[in-house]
């Protein structure tokens, strides 16, 4: 569903998914980079190991939320891993994803759609749009949501 390509630059936040993390990160290859931001200190340890378990390099950092020490336009595509309740300031995330994404990449949100998410922004039943609201008041245009099926959401913003 990310469309993530061999030797693209992927940066990963949140680790409520580790094992997505680490199969995104099998898709960049050698060529590529596969960064992950930690909230907290003992998801530093799950994200290193989901790289481990993959068989890729991977480097692992733990931030607070906007705070994101990259320099500008270092990646193609940003992940956000919205499945637990710890990725609770999307629009801090969203504003300084937006400094490190590269012109033309794409950053998407991923979320379980069962509830506990972002605080209850992306529950479904006529909430869902906030997710595209968010993206799209950081510049992130056009937005969308790519997949919504199997208990997952893919929502997908383009920075122009």
């Amino acid at each position: 569903m990310t469309g993530v390509r061999l030797g693209e630059r992927l940066l990963y936040i949140g680790a409520g998914t580790p094992a997505l993390f680490g199969a995104l990160a099998t898709k960049v290859g050698l060529t590529g980079r596969a960064a992950a931001i930690a909230l907290e200190k003992d998801e530093v340890g799950a994200l290193e190991q989901a790289g481990v378990d993959a068989g890729v390099l991977v480097e692992v950092t733990r931030v607070a939320p906007g705070t994101l020490s990259f320099d500008r336009e270092s990646f193609d595509l940003i992940v956000i891993d919205a499945t637990t309740g710890k990725v609770d300031d999307s629009a801090r995330w969203l504003g300084d994803a937006a400094r490190v994404l590269r012109v033309g990449g794409r950053l998407i949100v991923a979320e379980r759609t069962g509830g506990g998410l972002l605080g209850g922004l992306f529950k479904p039943g006529g909430r869902t749009d906030i997710a595209l609201r968010l993206l799209e008041a950081q510049g992130f245009k056009p937005a969308r949501v790519i997949a919504d099926r199997d208990g997952w959401r893919f929502t997908e913003g383009l920075r122009r």
